[in-house]
């Protein structure tokens, strides 16, 4: 099997007798169990007799010309936000371990079953998923795929669902994105990651981190992938993405903000990435995009995370605030002095943003940036909490602007075979999902050559 299969690929082998949903399930547990691995820091809980006998069932499914979709039988990992029947939901927490299991799968979750594909365990994550560089106190940190030796962080929030799919131990991952948590964890594996518009995904059974910023999206090996689980979690036929012409795609570069304090490596592939869409006859106009200012202003005093979480954690927080990582509490806390006049100032500044972000965007087929502003960092280095502020910003800063524009985005691994990972992200506004796959598909080998 090849280091990194496709959902379709596996598909075609299901399909074909190549390979079964047990033998599928069985090589991902033995990977997450392999003890020089990185499993037992990926995982927070491995379902591992149940996904076994689903895999069974699927198989004989699968024999009887029954089988609920081509995808039957796929191991796929869950982020530890999401509810799933008879199982404690932490949220990467140990404030959360003493509640009730959860009495029905989150929505999401339970689309993903119906398509037959199979829960291989709940993923590692920032607790309360309040960080986007993926560090955990409290279950240990995944490292990145990257360089493994040095242990750099494998970014946040959904840094368990990353590695899962790097190392092999999913071929899908639920994760969300609230200021970049699916895109941020691909880019620092090399892998791909998408935020859907908003409203397109139900957000109930997970535990919320800001209602008005939350999405939840998938992380996989290709774009194709990414939008096979986006239809499956939107409920949504699952029809194959048609990619569009490299030639003649209207690409703008948003100068304001998102190249700013870039890491030389960062800068240099992202620049390689643009060179090479624009010998294949992309049209890439660099332009300011003033309105992006906005974004650091409404964030001054946290922002919609700050006062959202706040609200829902402030009886926990009174409870069980000595067992919260200090890092998350500090930043839930920001929430607790956040007037109510100020937070109807923050929804107002966002519709005038958005609208106003969207008119001068429309020309274009999307926007293409840096997914992040860094290379994933070592964990040693974030030992000071200011370096961890630091980089933590800069690691969240440009998919942050794609949240508060209620926008769509995907990143891709723009670097070369061997060289520090870095993400290439295209966005748009809200409701242009379908294009955003056809783009990044067409692009997607385009950007590494």
């Amino acid at each position: 099997m090849p280091k990194n299969p496709t959902l379709a690929s596996l598909a075609a082998d299901l399909a074909g007798g190549a390979t079964s949903a047990r033998k599928l399930v069985e090589q991902c547990i033995a990977k997450i169990a392999d003890p020089s691995g990185e499993g037992q820091r990926t995982f927070i809980h491995v379902d591992r007799d149940a996904a076994l006998e689903a895999a069974d069932a699927m198989d004989r499914l699968r024999k009887a010309n029954a089988a609920p979709s081509p995808f039957a039988g796929i191991p796929v990992s869950i982020k530890d936000l999401f509810d799933i029947k008879g199982q404690v939901t932490r949220a990467g927490s140990r404030a959360l371990e003493d509640s009730a299991p959860a009495d029905a799968d989150a929505p999401v979750v339970a689309r993903l079953k119906r398509a037959g594909f199979i829960v291989i365990g709940r993923t590692n994550m920032t607790e309360f998923a309040y960080s986007g560089i993926g560090i955990n106190p409290h279950y240990g940190t995944p490292k990145s795929a990257w360089n493994r030796s040095a242990g750099h962080v494998p970014g946040g929030s959904s840094s368990g669902a990353a590695v899962s799919i790097a190392d092999g131990m999913a071929f899908g991952a639920l994760g969300t994105d609230t200021g970049g948590s699916c895109r941020i964890p691909a880019a620092f594996n090399g892998i791909v990651g998408y935020k859907p518009t908003q409203r397109r995904i139900p957000l109930d059974g997970g535990v919320p981190l800001s209602f008005t910023l939350d999405s939840y999206g998938p992380l996989a090996n290709s774009v194709a992938c990414c939008a096979a689980l986006d239809a499956v979690l939107a409920d949504q036929p699952v029809t194959p993405i048609t990619s569009r012409p490299v030639k003649g795609m209207r690409l703008a570069v948003p100068t304001t903000v998102a190249l700013d304090d870039l890491d030389d490596a960062v800068a240099k592939t992202f620049e390689r990435a643009l060179a090479s869409l624009s010998r294949a006859g992309a049209l890439i106009e660099r332009i300011e995009v003033p309105e992006l200012l906005d974004v650091g202003v409404m964030n001054v005093k946290g922002g919609f995370a700050a006062a959202e979480s706040y609200a829902w954690h402030r009886f926990l927080l009174a409870s069980k605030g000595d067992i919260y990582d200090p890092r998350v509490a500090v930043r839930i806390q920001r929430g607790e002095g956040f007037p109510a006049a100020d937070y109807i100032d923050l929804l107002n500044a966002r519709r005038s943003f958005i609208a106003r972000t969207e008119k001068r965007i429309a020309p274009y087929d999307a926007m293409v940036l840096p997914t992040t502003a860094n290379l994933p960092p070592t964990i040693a280095s974030l030992a000071d909490d200011k370096a961890f502020a630091t980089e933590n910003l800069r690691a969240l800063r440009n998919c942050t602007l794609i949240n508060v524009l209620d926008g769509c985005a995907i990143s891709l691994p723009a670097h070369h075979e061997g060289e520090a990972p870095v993400g290439l992200m295209l966005a748009a506004a809200g409701g242009s999902d379908r294009r955003i796959f056809e783009l990044a598909a067409g692009m997607e080998t385009v950007i590494r050559v």
